[in-house]
C-alpha cells in the first residue's frame, strides 16, 4: 500500500500515536493503582480488625456502587462528554483514597468512615472506566489503528497492570505498610486525571451530538435517553447474548479467585505463594495472548478464536485444581488459559465499537458492562457456600462443568454467527443520523446509501468488500 492515509472523519494527514497512547497511559497509571490497592486496602482491613466478614463487606461496599452507578451513568456520559467525566471522576478518587491514610495517620478513621470513602471510590470509578472505555474507538480512529488493535492494545494494558499491580502492592505492603499502597494509589488517580485532561488532543472526548429535537418537544431527558440505550440493546441480540454469558463467567470467575483458588492454595499447603505463582502464569500469559492478539486479531475469524479463548481459559483451570495435580502441572494450565484469554477482550470491544452508535455508546455499555458484572459482588459467597456444603473438589467440579456449558453451548446458538459480519467496518453509524442529513439535503431518505455503502464516483476502488472508504484498515 503507498500514499498517506486517507483523511477519517475530518482528521487531516498521517496517522498520529498521541490519542491512543495518550488514553492507554491514563488506563495504565489508574488501573495499576486500583490493583495496588486491592492488595493494600485488604491487608489493612484485615491487620487492623482481624475479621475476614470485615474484609469482605469492604468489598462489597466497593464493588456494589460500582456497578450500580456504572448501569446509569451512561446518559451523563455522552452528555458531559467522556473526557471531563474520566478527569473529573479519577480527582474524586484521588481525594477519596488519599483521605484513608489521611485521617488513619490523624486517629480519625472508624471503620465506617472507611466503609464510606471506599463507597464513594466504587462509585465514581463506575463512571471513570466507562468514560475511558468510550474512548477508545475515538483515540483507534484518529491514530489510524484498527478497532481489534486498539482494543487488543488496552487489553494487553489491564493484563500489564493486573500482573505489576498485585506484585507491586505485595512488595509495598511487606516493606512500607498497607498505607503505602493507598497512598500509590492516590497518586496513581490525580495522575490518571491530569493526563486526560490535558495531554490528549484537543477536541477529544466530547459529548456526542444528538440529533436536533422536533421543533416544539422539549429536549429529552435523562430517563429517555437512558431509555434509549435500553431499547438499542435490547435489539441486538448478539450484544445481550455476550453479556449474559459473560455475566455468569464473571460470576464463576470471582468466587474462583477470591475463594476456591486460597482454599486450594491452604488445604494444598502450597500457602500465598501458591496463589502468587498461579496468579502470575496466568497473567503473564495473558499479556503475550494480548499482545499477539492486538498484532494479528483484526485477521482471525472471531468467532473461532474467541470460543477457543474461552475453551483454554475456563474449565481447566477448575479441574485442574479439583484433582490435585502437581503443582508444575497446575501452572502449565493456567499459563495456557492465561494466554487464550488475551483474546477475548480485543474481540469483545470491537463488536461492542462496531455495532454500538457514538451518540448511544455510554449508555449501552453502561448497561453492558454493568450487567456483566452484576454477579461479582455475589461469587464469594457463592463460592464459599458450595464449599462449605460439598467440600472444594466437588464444588470445583461443579464450577468448572458450569462453565464449560456456559461457554461452548451458548456458541451453537445462531446470533453468534455475527460476530465477523462488521468486521473492518470501523465505529458504527448511526442511521438516526444520517437519515437526519439526508431529509436536511432535500434529498429523499429511501434512496440514500445504508451506512457503510460507497457509491458514486467518490468511491475508492481500492476499499475492500464491508469496509467503508476513510475506514483504517489494517496496518501491515
Amino acid at each position: 500500500m503507498t500514499g498517506g492515509a486517507p483523511a477519517v472523519a475530518g482528521i487531516p494527514g498521517r496517522g498520529r500515536t498521541r490519542p491512543l497512547a495518550g488514553l492507554l497511559a491514563a488506563l495504565a497509571v489508574s488501573l495499576t493503582g486500583t490493583r495496588v490497592s486491592a492488595i493494600a486496602l485488604p491487608w489493612f482491613v484485615l491487620a487492623t480488625t482481624g475479621s475476614a466478614t470485615r474484609t469482605g463487606l469492604v468489598a462489597f461496599c466497593e464493588m456494589t456502587p460500582y456497578v450500580l452507578v456504572k448501569a446509569f451513568s451512561g446518559p451523563v456520559v455522552d452528555r458531559l462528554g467522556p473526557r471531563v467525566v474520566s478527569w473529573s471522576t479519577d480527582a474524586v478518587s484521588a481525594v477519596a483514597v488519599g483521605l484513608v491514610p489521611l485521617l488513619h495517620s490523624q486517629g480519625l478513621l472508624s471503620f465506617w468512615a472507611l466503609l464510606g470513602l471506599v463507597a464513594v471510590v466504587g462509585a465514581v470509578r463506575g463512571p471513570g472506566d466507562l468514560a475511558k472505555e468510550v474512548m477508545i474507538p475515538e483515540a483507534a480512529e484518529r491514530s489510524r489503528v484498527p478497532l481489534e488493535r486498539a482494543t487488543g492494545l488496552s487489553g494487553v494494558t489491564e493484563r500489564l497492570a493486573s500482573t505489576i499491580g498485585p506484585a507491586a502492592g505485595g512488595a509495598l505492603v511487606a516493606l512500607l505498610g498497607p498505607m503505602s499502597g493507598l497512598v500509590v494509589n492516590a497518586v496513581a488517580f490525580g495522575l490518571g486525571s491530569v493526563i486526560i485532561a490535558i495531554a490528549l488532543p484537543k477536541g477529544m472526548g466530547r459529548a456526542t451530538d444528538l440529533p436536533p429535537a422536533p421543533e416544539g418537544e422539549p429536549e429529552p431527558g435523562y430517563w429517555r435517553r437512558f431509555g434509549e440505550g435500553f431499547t438499542f440493546l435490547r435489539g441486538e441480540p448478539l450484544l445481550l447474548a455476550v453479556i449474559i454469558m459473560v455475566g455468569v463467567t464473571n460470576v464463576l470467575d470471582a468466587g474462583f479467585m477470591t475463594v476456591l483458588v486460597p482454599v486450594w492454595a491452604k488445604e494444598s499447603g502450597q500457602g500465598p505463594a501458591g496463589i502468587g505463582l498461579v496468579s502470575s502464569a496466568f497473567g503473564i500469559a495473558a499479556v503475550a495472548g494480548s499482545l499477539i492478539a492486538a498484532a494479528v486479531a483484526h485477521r482471525m475469524r472471531r468467532r473461532v478464536v474467541f470460543f477457543a479463548g474461552f475453551l483454554l481459559a475456563g474449565a481447566p483451570r477448575f479441574l485442574v485444581l479439583a484433582f490435585g495435580s502437581p503443582m508444575w502441572v497446575v501452572l502449565a494450565v493456567f499459563a495456557v488459559g492465561g494466554f487464550g484469554s488475551g483474546f477475548l477482550n480485543p474481540i469483545l470491544g470491537a463488536i461492542s465499537f462496531e455495532r454500538v452508535p457514538a451518540r448511544l455508546l455510554g449508555r449501552v455499555r453502561a448497561l453492558g458492562d454493568s450487567l456483566a458484572w452484576a454477579g461479582i459482588p455475589f461469587g464469594g459467597l457463592i463460592a464459599g457456600a458450595a464449599v462449605t456444603a460439598v467440600g472444594l473438589a466437588p464444588a470445583l467440579l461443579v464450577a468448572g462443568t458450569a462453565y464449560f456449558l456456559t461457554t461452548n453451548l451458548t456458541g451453537l446458538r445462531p446470533e453468534w454467527r455475527e460476530m465477523d459480519r462488521l468486521r473492518g467496518r470501523g465505529r458504527a453509524a448511526d442511521p438516526a443520523a444520517d437519515e437526519d442529513a439526508v431529509t436536511a439535503a432535500g434529498l429523499d431518505p429511501a434512496a440514500a446509501p445504508a451506512p457503510g455503502e460507497v457509491t458514486g464516483a467518490g468511491a475508492d476502488p481500492g476499499v475492500p468488500p464491508g469496509r467503508a472508504a476513510g475506514t483504517a484498515a489494517p496496518a501491515g
